[in-house]
């Protein structure tokens, strides 16, 4: 992993947001290509948050980025670039908990913060046999002062890892590989049989499930609307094609209409059937979204955004310039692989 060859802060601190809610087989070679283009906080600071979130896109927890460029900005202000070697002057940054702190001050400046992550809380759990919820912040904190107390001072980075990689690499939350793991002969979870039972965590409530509908809105000379999302919302700062949820009782491409009229002031006429239709999942909801083709009947084809964030008829050659979520990304790669309809013949 090219964050573990480096001491560089900048580089542990972004390896650490990426990892948050990403495996690392999916994190790399989005931490290649990010680093790459931003290699230090000044070229974070400085870039546009267009540029930053268009390099984020389809690592998905658009927030993370949101939250590094502010952060940025904040150690260019404050810091003159550099990061801070006090944890509460760590902790304090946009988008960085305990963990992330603990992580950059351990590996990159050898100080004594325990790392406590998903791996990290299984180890300790079954070496201490702590059978309660790990979804509660005491079992956190417990096992928190538990990794602290094995600590030893002396390179706490390469103890943090190693705790990480053994959680990782033998005790697996599936059978686990007791039989080659340095504490079997200490580990009470093993030695009680527990290790399937240990750690415990409370089933997860269950996720909603939206429909939602959008309209791909094309005007006289073939380009396309898009419209982007407040920062401070969910997936703030990318763009996307005006839409939103189906309420009760009503046609998708009804919903198209209404939602077109409700965040850009337009009236659109739109096919009855969807060009595309998929599924997707988000943290804590999924959708299942319906893409429709439509062009607009306003007599002036001038959205008025009702949040006062920026539209943009755009050529759909363009489309790949601007970061979109995920599912609109879809729609993205349909639109650029097909012919656009004509607008006169969208009924």
């Amino acid at each position: 992993m090219p964050w573990r060859n480096t001491r560089d802060p900048y580089l542990i601190w972004l390896s650490e947001i990426m990892l948050q809610q990403t495996r690392v087989d999916q994190a790399r070679p989005y931490f290649d290509r990010f680093a790459k283009r931003f290699p230090n906080i000044r070229t974070l600071a400085e870039a546009p948050l267009d540029d930053v979130l268009l390099h984020w896109e389809g690592l998905g927890y658009y927030s993370r980025a949101r939250n590094l460029h502010k952060a940025a900005k904040q150690l260019a202000e404050k810091y003159d670039h550099t990061f801070p070697e006090e944890y509460e002057e760590v902790l304090s940054l946009p988008g960085v908990g305990p963990y992330t702190a603990a992580a950059v001050m351990s590996i990159a400046m050898s100080k004594p913060y325990a790392v406590v992550d998903g791996n990290v809380i299984r180890v300790i759990s079954r070496l201490f046999a702590i059978d309660t919820d790990t979804r509660k912040s005491a079992t956190w904190t417990r096992i928190n002062e538990l990794a602290s107390a094995l600590m030893e001072e002396h390179e706490p980075g390469d103890f943090n890892q190693a705790l990480m990689e053994l959680g990782a690499s033998v005790c697996a939350p599936n059978n686990p590989d007791c039989g080659h793991c340095p504490f079997q002969n200490v580990c009470m979870a093993h030695q009680d049989d527990r290790t399937r039972d240990i750690p415990y965590k409370s089933p997860a409530k269950k996720k909603p499930h939206y429909p939602i509908a959008v309209a791909v809105i094309i005007d006289q000379e073939n380009r396309i609307l898009i419209c982007r999302r407040p920062e401070e919302k969910m997936l703030g700062g990318l763009w996307e094609f005006p839409g939103g949820k189906v309420e009760a009782g009503e046609a998708p491409d009804a919903a198209a209409q209404r939602e077109a009229l409700e965040e850009v002031g337009l009236h659109i006429s739109a096919e009855p059937s969807p060009f595309l239709t998929l599924k997707h999942t988000y943290s804590h909801f999924s959708i299942t979204l319906s893409a429709f083709f439509a062009r607009c009947t306003s007599p002036e084809q001038r959205p008025v955004s009702k949040n006062g964030e920026p539209q943009k008829w755009v050529d759909k050659r363009q489309l790949g310039n601007f970061a979109f979520p995920k599912a609109n990304k879809r729609i993205t790669d349909y639109l650029l692989k097909h012919p656009l309809p004509c607008p006169e013949k969208i009924k």
